[in-house]
C-alpha cells in the first residue's frame, strides 16, 4: 500500500470517528427530551457529554494540526452548540457570590445524609452555624433525621428558624418567615418524596418545593460488594456490572415518573415558585428538563466558577442538586459552600425581594 492510500485511509479513519462524535454529542444534547423508558440508550448519552465535548476538543486540536480547515468546522460547530450545556455546569465571572451585600431573601439546599446517623446533635448544630452565618432565610433538607435534627435541637433550631414544616420524615422546609400551608408528595415504589410550602415573605406568597428523587444505586450495590470482599467471598465482575447497570436503569425510570409527578404539581401553583432538591440527575437529562420545564436554573443566571455538588466521586464535577425559580423571579447570586457532613454540599442561592 503506497504512502498516498495510506494517508487517504488515515483521514478517512479520522473523519468517521469525527462524525461519529459529533452525532453522539447531538443524540447526548436532545437525550433528555424523551423519557429513558424504551430510550435508555438516547439518555444515557447525556450522561457522557463531557467526555463526548472533550473527544471535540482533541479532533479540534487534530484537525488544526493538519490544518483541515473544512474538518475543523465540525468539532467547532459541534462544541458551539454544547454551550449552554456547558453553562450548566460552569459560569465565567470575576465576582464572588458569596460576597453578595444586596438585600434579598436567601434560600439553601441541602442533603444532610441522615446526618450520619449522629445522635449528638453536634452536626446539626455546625449545620445551623453554617446557615446562620450565609444568612440563609428557607432551608430545605433532604434525608433529614429529626433524631439528629430538631428533636436534639429544637430550641436551637427554633431560634433562629421560628417556622418549620416536615414532609415524610426525611424532608424538611426550616423557615425564617410563616408557612402557610403546605403539602407532602408521595411517590410510588419508593421511599422517596417531596414536598412544598407556601411561605409569607413581607406579604408576599412563595411556593417552595422541596425535592428527593430516587437515588442510582450504584453506592449501594458497591458497598455490598465490598463487604462480601471484606468476608472473602468473590466477586463475580460480570454479574456486579449488570447489577450497577440495572440500579442505573431503573433509578432513572423511577425518577423520570417522579419528575413528571413534580412537573404537574408545579404547574397547579398559582404562587411564584422556587423549587430545590436533589434530583439525583444531572443537567439536561429528561429529569432535569421535566422538572425545570420553563423556570430558570440559578446557576446559569448568577452564579459563578464551576459548579458540582455531589463530592462522593473524588470531586468529578458532578451537578445533582439544584435551585429553579419562575421567571417573574430575580436571582442576584448563586453557589455552594465546602461543608463536609454529607456526600453533597450545600447550595445556596439569594433571590431579589
Amino acid at each position: 500500500m503506497g504512502k498516498l492510500a495510506v494517508y487517504k485511509y488515515a483521514a478517512a479513519m479520522f473523519l468517521t470517528i469525527q462524525v461519529v462524535i459529533s452525532v453522539f454529542t447531538f443524540v447526548g444534547l436532545f437525550g433528555g427530551n424523551v423519557t429513558p423508558v424504551g430510550n435508555m440508550a438516547r439518555a444515557m448519552c447525556v450522561y457522557i457529554l463531557p467526555v463526548l465535548i472533550a473527544a471535540n476538543l482533541v479532533m479540534m486540536v487534530y484537525w488544526l494540526i493538519r490544518r483541515k480547515w473544512l474538518f475543523l468546522a465540525i468539532p467547532v460547530l459541534t462544541v458551539a452548540c454544547c454551550i449552554p450545556y456547558i453553562g450548566t455546569y460552569y459560569q465565567l465571572s470575576f465576582e464572588n457570590p458569596q460576597k453578595n451585600t444586596e438585600s434579598g431573601l436567601k434560600i439553601a439546599s441541602y442533603n444532610v445524609a441522615m446526618f450520619k446517623r449522629e445522635t449528638s446533635g453536634f452536626m446539626a448544630q455546625d449545620i445551623l452555624a453554617e446557615m446562620r452565618r450565609q444568612k440563609v432565610d428557607i432551608l430545605c433538607m433532604q434525608e433529614y433525621n429529626e433524631v439528629s435534627g430538631d428533636q436534639k435541637n429544637s430550641e436551637s433550631y427554633k431560634e433562629y428558624f421560628p417556622y418549620m414544616q416536615v414532609g415524610r420524615s426525611d424532608m424538611v422546609i426550616y423557615s425564617r418567615y410563616p408557612i402557610t400551608g403546605s403539602k407532602t408528595i408521595l411517590f410510588e415504589e419508593t421511599n422517596n418524596s417531596a414536598m412544598w410550602a407556601d411561605i409569607n415573605v413581607k406579604g408576599k406568597e412563595y411556593r417552595v418545593f422541596n425535592v428527593h428523587l430516587e437515588t442510582t444505586g450504584i453506592n449501594r450495590t458497591l458497598r455490598k460488594a465490598g463487604q462480601m470482599m471484606a468476608q472473602n467471598r468473590d466477586v463475580d465482575n460480570n454479574r456486579l456490572l449488570n447489577a450497577i447497570m440495572g440500579n442505573y436503569t431503573m433509578g432513572m425510570m423511577f425518577r423520570s415518573g417522579q419528575a413528571i409527578t413534580i412537573a404537574n404539581e408545579k404547574r397547579e401553583s398559582d404562587k411564584p415558585t422556587i423549587l430545590c432538591g436533589d434530583f439525583n440527575d444531572v443537567p439536561y437529562s429528561f429529569v432535569y428538563n421535566t422538572v425545570k420545564g420553563d423556570m430558570v436554573d440559578g446557576f446559569k443566571e448568577c452564579g459563578a466558577g464551576w459548579m458540582y455538588t455531589y463530592r462522593g466521586m473524588k470531586k468529578q464535577p458532578v451537578r445533582i442538586d439544584y435551585i429553579f425559580h419562575d421567571e417573574s423571579i430575580k436571582g442576584i447570586a448563586y453557589y455552594r459552600t465546602d461543608l463536609t457532613y454529607s456526600d453533597h454540599f450545600p447550595v445556596f442561592m439569594k433571590i431579589a425581594f
